[in-house]
């Protein structure tokens, strides 16, 4: 008789914004941290920010998630935290945090310099874990804060706001999550292909759209994440559309890297 087929499949979703400023975030060895990082480029940095105490702590912000993602404390195998803009405790790894404020104390770690790509690096990695027959249960925080503290070398799209993300992925019958990157530098064409993945999915898959992809046109039926949080956007928009009964295409397009990133939810 064969084995019965499983995967890892997204079951819930959480997203908050948060205000205010985390006590990190005037903390001088944020000061002492960025000055070390920005010198070799001769990049000045954002005293204004830095004596506002300006940014978010993504420990906190996803620690004030995980309550609410696993609300009957059920334990987690694997945690991964994945971030594009920077924390405001890089002396301090918040993926192991998070780990400790998380039912079962999984194993943890981070996916970053990727930009918008590293929450579905993240997704990929936690699915080749559940192949290995160690993960039933994965964790995946994605976070994004206001606060650049150093002057950008190029124009960058910062976020609007502080905000997190959890998606609770979990072992079930039947096939699981996918995770398909491209290198696709022009926008237009990035959109062309994910609106074929799309159809190629069946009339009653739904489209989830980041705002950079959706700045080229949002196709019919498709939707759009609100402008203004360029990584976790479009996780915002998963988490209040996550529906097991349909299948879902969730995708996104980093313009700097030339990247197309998409998760297909069976």
């Amino acid at each position: 008789m064969p084995a019965e087929n499983r995967g890892l499949r997204v079951t819930r979703a959480v997203a908050a914004g948060f205000d205010g400023h985390a006590a990190a975030a005037l903390h001088p060895d944020l000061r002492t941290f960025t000055a070390d990082l920005a010198r070799p480029y001769g990049l000045p940095l954002r005293e204004d920010l830095l004596d506002a105490g300006a940014g978010h702590d993504y420990g906190e912000m996803g620690a004030a998630l995980l309550e609410r993602a696993l609300p009957g404390g059920e334990p987690a195998d694997l945690l991964i935290l994945a971030f594009s803009s920077p924390d405001v405790r890089p002396a301090a790894p918040a993926s192991l945090r998070l780990s400790s404020h998380c039912p079962g104390q999984p194993t943890a770690f981070a996916v970053c310099d990727q930009g918008s790509a590293a929450a579905f690096t993240a997704l990929r990695l936690a699915a080749v874990h559940h192949r290995t027959g160690g993960c039933r249960r994965a964790v995946i925080v994605l976070a994004e804060q206001s606060a650049l503290h150093h002057e950008a070398p190029e124009p960058v799209d910062l976020p609007a706001g502080h905000r997190a993300v959890v998606l609770v992925c979990e072992d079930a019958p039947g096939e699981g999550l996918r995770v398909h990157r491209q290198d696709q530098p022009d926008g237009a064409r990035a959109l062309r292909s994910v609106r074929d993945e799309h159809r190629r999915l069946g009339p009653d898959a739904g489209l989830l759209l980041s705002a950079a992809l959706s700045a080229h046109g949002v196709p019919d039926g498709a939707e759009a994440a609100r402008p203004g949080q360029p990584f976790t956007g479009v996780w915002t928009l998963l988490a209040d559309r996550l529906d097991a009964r349909r299948p879902l295409l969730v995708a996104d397009h980093d313009r700097r890297l030339g990247l197309l990133s998409t998760l297909t939810l069976p």
